[in-house]
This record gives C-alpha cells, structure tokens and sequence, in this order.
C-alpha cells in the first residue's frame, strides 16, 4: 500500500505575487511588557523571508496574528484570510521560538516547522513555503530542514477506510519553496536529496503502518524485493528451507511458530568504480508481528507490535535512498524476517539453539526473539565482509524507560556511537551512547550454552544493555560497529507532531543515509 505523495520543487517569485493556495511565513515568539495600544503582553517577529507579505499588511500583520492567538511558539500555526491582500487566500504563520542570535533558526526547528505548517494546511492543494533559508553558508543545511520537513509533514497513510470521510482533507500534494535563486545548481541538488530520502522514508512509514495480517514474513520479503530490484539493487531473498540449510538457527528458531516463514533478504549497492573500497553494512530486526511467542505479551497495547519490524523497514527504505543517491561506498543491507507467533511448533524457553556462526545460545524467553534473528543477520554480514556495521531494531523496553520515546541508545564501539550521535544531531533523529558492562555480560553466563539470551536469573536490570551485549557476541572483532535501539522512537502513538505523524516514524532512516554520506566522505 503506497501513500500519496507530496511533490515539492523551488521559487524565487516574491512570495506575495505567488498562485498558491496557501503561503506559510515563519514568527518568532518575543517576551516583553504588555504592549499599551493592544494590550498583548510581549509581541511577535516576522522571520526572514516574510518581508513582502509584511508590506502587503502595511505593517499589521504581526498585530493582527497576535489578535488571533499567535505566540510564535516551536511549530504553532495559525491561519489568516488574506482577503485579497496577497496572491494566496491564506497566510499561515508557523512558529519558530525566539529570533536566534546572528543565525538562522536550527535546521530542526525549521524541520518541525516545515512538517507543522504543510500538515496543517492539509486540504490545500497548492503550498509555498517562506521560512528563513538564508544565502550563505548555512543555506544547504536550511534548505534540506525545511525541504524534508515539508515533504514528511506531508505524509499520510493511505489506510483501510471504505467510506468516504467528510472531515478527511486531503494531504498537500505540491511544495513550493522560496529562495534567493531558484536555479542554483546546489539548492536543486539539496531538494533532489531531500526528496529521495523523503520518499524513502514515505516507504519505511508505509510499511510499519500496514496492517500485520498483510504483511507477513514472504510478503514484506517480496514488497522489499520488488521495491529493490526497482531501485537497481542487488537482491538475494533467502526463504525457509535456504535458512535452514544455511545454519541460520536463530531465524528459524524465531519463525517456526508461524505458518508464515521467515526469511532473510540481502540488499546490495555497489558505487561505480568500487568508490573508496570501505563497505557498510545496515542490519535491520524485522518481526512482523511479536506476540511473545510462547513467553506471551499482555494484550494491552499489543496491536502497536506490528511495527517490530520498523528497523528492517528503516534498512530497506535507506537503501533505496542510497540507489537513488549513489554514495561512493559500497552497502549491503541484511533484513532477517520473521512472525513471533505462540503454536505447537514454536521456540520453548530451555531451547539451546546453534546460530549462524556456531555459538550455541539458551533460550530463556522468547519474547527476545529479535536479538535473535539479529545475531544471524549481524553473523552472515560479517562473513560477506564489511568495515563498519550499523544495525537498528526496535529491541528492548528498557530503550523507552532509560531514554523516552524519542532518543535512540546506541552501543558498540565507541568511535562509531559518536558518529551515530552526531548523525541524529544532524537530522534530528537523537542517540544517545550507552556502554556495555562487563557485569551485564557475567549476568549471561550459560550453565549450558556459550551464552544465554537474556540475563540468566532473569534480572531485567540493564535489559537495553543485555541486548547489545548479546548482539556484540555475533561481530566479528575487526568491524567497527554500533546498534541502534529504536523501541521508542521507532513508532508514534500520540497525537502527530511536526513532521511525525501518528504510527511509524521513519526512524532512523535520515540517520543511516547521513551515517553513509559521512563514510563516504571521510572513511
């Protein structure tokens, strides 16, 4: 199921001489004595990039968006009828927080905004865009922000609904945006770019939203694949019987209580010319749907695990960013797939199971099958041979209870968890490191196996770092390597906020595309 998409493309027409449906200028919030004439305590700065619609208001235009309840604050909109003063019938004003000092605002405050202002304008087909993307040289990283955040605040998923809905408007489906000179070669390329990986994580968000009973193991393996083969990729898809023979027992193990068998697809960029040599592996966890197994969930909330396969979504949208970016490193992507489902054939706590690389490892709960099917993936990814490896799933609980519901953990080798913070910082999708103690790995110490699965004593304590240290067994110790636990950010159950909507985020899909830009660039 694909969602409708949003088009976006440049302008450098005076903003109030544009033939759109709506214009959006950004405000900033200032604090300050109650002013003596209207009688608004503090008052609001147009953003740059709003000056002609300001002198089409013949300076009351501030006045009147405050009337209206305006505060300029971080991703408010507010909508005003122009009444024929500009081109647009409507001006929306999205808040930007305090005017920043010698800068323009943050790339995610305008990314926020961007997503904030397209969605609330949802309804009108026509949009342009003028925020603040200065001529300098902060323009790119401004440009991109405000590019992808439009593009993804445009997003909504398709659905199931069979009638008609009279509330229901209808996402924006063309982006204007302004800027000082429209055919810049270095702004078409910043939209080329934020439309490709965009559109890529439309995809990711598309497939964590589809209903579970529609996209079992073989059908999200085919969906990937034929998605893959599109992009010019490489494809190889490893059914049941080919893991079977493979050795690959922690996704067989995972995926035998399903009539839906699991599988294993590998996806495979190659630059042109070989590019710098260095490869990049992406890893992504992808239950389809995880009941628990037979160490079953409660059912409060378990609907929401049909996005336990976000990371392998995430995985496979950025590696079609990557066919369409064309970066000079190589990347291979592994997506293990499988249903935790609860049935006489399923996995059994007491299980000793021989994994990809030989290690053998005690099963104690079957509710941590992820890691699991992770470890084989991690395995065969290291035997192909890669240089650095990043690896995201949505894992553990304790991500959501150390870190929230919007700061990813990340553990692995040092250098590299830096690399992936610093990434998030960049596209506003937050890591944060965690380490991995010597205690937590004791505390999984097998009396049987070479290890077991979760803590022995079933001590939850540290359960996101028990994750990462039992996926550090499976690397091979010449790969730099960083896990990326996205049990949080990975799904949005409240209500939408800038450029997120309510379900599947597209985290961390900007993230490993800006994590291969970087290794690209800088090995």
């Amino acid at each position: 199921m694909t969602s409708p998409s949003t088009t976006l493309s440049l302008v450098d027409t005076d903003p109030a001489e544009l033939a759109v449906d709506a214009i959006v200028i950004g405000v900033h919030s200032q604090t300050g004595e109650q002013d003596a004439t209207s009688g608004l305590a503090g008052t609001l700065l147009l953003a740059s990039g709003a000056e002609s619609i300001a002198a089409a208001f013949d300076g009351k235009l501030t006045e009147t968006l405050a009337l209206l309840g305006a505060t300029g604050g971080p991703g408010e909109v507010v909508k005003l009828a122009t009444l024929g003063t500009v081109t647009a019938p409507v001006v929306a004003a999205v808040g930007l927080g305090p005017e920043p000092s010698g800068a323009a605002p943050a790339p995610e405050t305008l990314r926020r905004a961007a997503g904030a202002a397209v969605r609330a304008l949802a309804g009108a087909p026509r949009v342009a865009l003028a925020l603040p993307v200065p001529d300098d040289a902060d323009a790119a990283t401004a440009l991109r922000a405000v590019a992808e955040g439009a593009l993804l605040g445009g997003y909504r998923f398709a659905g199931y609904k069979t009638r008609p809905q009279p509330t229901r408007r209808e996402p924006v489906a063309e982006v204007l945006v302004a800027v000082p000179d429209a055919g810049d070669a270095a702004a078409q390329a910043e939209v080329a770019r934020a439309q490709a990986v965009a559109d890529a994580v439309r995809r990711s968000r598309d497939w964590v939203n589809t209903a579970p009973n529609e996209l079992r193991p073989p059908a999200f393996a085919d969906a990937v694949a034929t998605a893959a083969r599109e992009a010019g990729l490489e494809v190889e898809v490893l059914d049941e019987a080919a893991l079977r023979a493979g050795g690959y027992g922690g996704i067989i193990a995972v995926g035998q209580g399903s009539e839906a068998p699991p599988r294993l697809v590998k996806l495979s960029y190659t630059p042109a010319g070989g590019g710098t040599g260095k490869r990049v592996a992406l890893v992504g966890k992808g239950i389809t749907f995880d009941t628990g197994g037979i160490s079953i969930k409660p059912a409060q909330g378990m609907w929401e695990m049909k996005s336990d396969m976000a990371g392998a979504a995430a995985v496979g949208a950025a590696m079609l960013a990557i066919a369409a970016l064309k970066p000079s490193v190589a990347v291979t992507g592994y997506l293990p797939m499988a249903e935790n489902m609860p049935s006489g054939t399923s996995y059994r706590p007491g299980d000793v199971i021989s994994m990809f690389n030989g290690k053998k490892v005690e099963v104690l709960n079957t509710d941590a099958e992820g890691r699991m099917i992770l470890a084989d993936a991690i395995a065969r990814a290291c035997a192909d041979g890669c240089d650095y490896l990043f690896e995201t799933s949505t894992l553990t609980g304790g991500q959501v209870i150390a870190l929230g519901k919007k700061i990813a953990g990340v553990m692995g080798s040092p250098e590299l968890c830096e690399r992936v913070k610093a990434a998030g910082e960049a596209t506003g999708e937050p890591a944060w490191p965690m380490p991995l103690p010597d205690d937590v790995r004791k505390g999984m110490d097998s009396d049987v196996a070479d290890i077991s699965q979760v803590n022995a004593g079933m001590d939850r304590a540290g359960h996101m770092l028990q994750g990462g240290v039992f996926l550090r067994e499976f690397v091979a110790d010449d790969v730099a390597w960083a896990h990326i636990d996205i049990a949080g950010p990975g799904y949005h159950s409240g209500e939408p906020t800038g450029y997120w909507t309510k379900g599947g985020t597209g985290v961390p899909v900007r993230t490993l595309v800006h994590l291969v830009d970087d290794i690209a660039a800088n090995g």
